[in-house]
């Protein structure tokens, strides 16, 4: 990585399983936010089974595994208190701003494509591992950015590993990508899978499976018919909450994870079964964030994973300054759905965010995702 000033220097290390030449390729990281760390834990939990895999000759496909997808933010800590969101020098998200791969390469490609798919494909991805090699980063911010994309940027499944503050087991993916993640979400447990065409703002994983769709898009009103399929299919997985580091879920989660790369036939042995769905995938534009209007003491009233009908009550929000007696302001559910997260802060400013439902019925539009 770029270093930023002198004598200092990060590193990103990655770990790598099978043969590089070797498909499917799966991608894996974790703590892109850096103080969301079970993913990390995840991590350490799925190392040493897929060393075994390797040592016994069973990888039939190649896997990369980010530990700690972000040393810079690691690093970041102000009044004894993590930072790991947004880039102290930009105050950028880590997870926004990625570079728009379709746009970069359309032009290259356009004339090159042929009526193989597989080809094509090939194409794209030799493009823009071209491209990604070229870009000369400015930034530390930016030189991670290249680094992490050079990693993944052809891998046919990515899987990037967040949580929130406090939550429930639940997935983010591009439409287009859900067909083949769906047994991954079952195999989870998942109970929320919220789908997007494009939630906005330049998140790491949609830069990966968008550069397919978009291509395809930008091809067919160009007026190129040769095919081009829906080469990765990414996601963002939030592990619960912040302080869900344990072992007996990494553990679980990690033996999913491992049963899903044995569905894409990355592992060699027997197949899985896939669990029934755990929950039915809802649009991103029907999600509701809940906000006060008040500030004060936040005492939640419903927990995540819990199904509410509109009107429930998610949270009081306190006022215990208030003349003649506290007041009580109520956070109410705007939409039926399953409360999938929520602040992990006991006190909220007016406007504070408090959680957010997976609603059915899509009602936002513009850029889906919080800052």
């Amino acid at each position: 990585m770029l270093s930023p000033s002198l004598g200092h220097q990060k590193t990103l290390v990655s770990f790598h399983y099978g043969d590089p030449s070797a498909r499917p390729k799966v991608y894996l990281q974790a703590s892109l936010h850096a103080e969301e760390l079970p993913g990390m834990l995840v991590a350490h939990h799925l190392r040493p089974a897929l060393e075994q895999a390797e040592r016994e000759g069973r990888l039939r496909g190649h896997v990369v595994l980010v530990p700690a997808a972000n040393p810079i933010g690691l690093a970041q800590r102000l009044d004894h208190k993590a930072m790991g969101r947004f880039e102290f020098g930009t105050s950028e998200n880590f997870n926004r701003h990625y570079p728009d791969l379709a746009q970069a390469v359309f032009e290259q490609i356009r004339e090159r494509l042929g009526p193989d798919g597989a080809a094509n494909v090939a194409l794209v991805r030799n493009t823009v591992t071209a491209w990604l090699q070229a870009w000369s980063p400015r930034t530390e911010l930016e030189s991670l950015r290249r680094q992490l994309l050079l990693l993944a940027h052809d891998a046919d499944v990515v899987l990037d590993m967040h949580c929130d503050w406090e939550a429930t087991l639940h997935l983010y993916a591009e439409e287009a990508c859900w067909p083949p993640l769906a047994p991954l979400a079952w195999l989870l447990g998942c109970k929320a899978v919220l789908l997007a065409r494009d939630s906005g703002g330049g998140p790491f994983d949609e830069c990966l499976s968008g550069l397919w769709w978009q291509l395809a898009e930008r091809l067919k009103a160009a007026g190129v018919a040769h095919p081009l399929p829906q080469a990765c299919a990414s996601t963002t997985l939030e592990f619960r909450g912040e302080a869900d580091v344990a072992h007996e879920h990494a553990a679980r989660d990690a033996a999913a994870i491992l049963a899903y790369l044995a569905h894409l036939r990355v592992l060699d042995g027997a197949a899985p079964t896939i669990p029934a769905p755990s929950c039915q995938p809802t649009p991103l534009a029907g999600s509701e964030t809940l906000h006060s209007p008040v500030p004060g003491v936040v005492v939640f009233r419903a927990r995540p994973g819990d199904t509410l009908a509109v009107g429930d009550l998610v949270a009081e929000v306190i006022d215990p300054t208030a003349p003649g007696a506290s007041r009580v302001h109520r956070v109410c559910a705007g939409v039926a759905g399953v409360l999938y997260a929520s602040v992990g802060e006991r006190y909220c400013v007016a406007g504070g965010e408090i959680g957010k439902i997976a609603g059915a019925k899509p009602f936002r539009t513009g850029p889906l995702l919080g800052a």
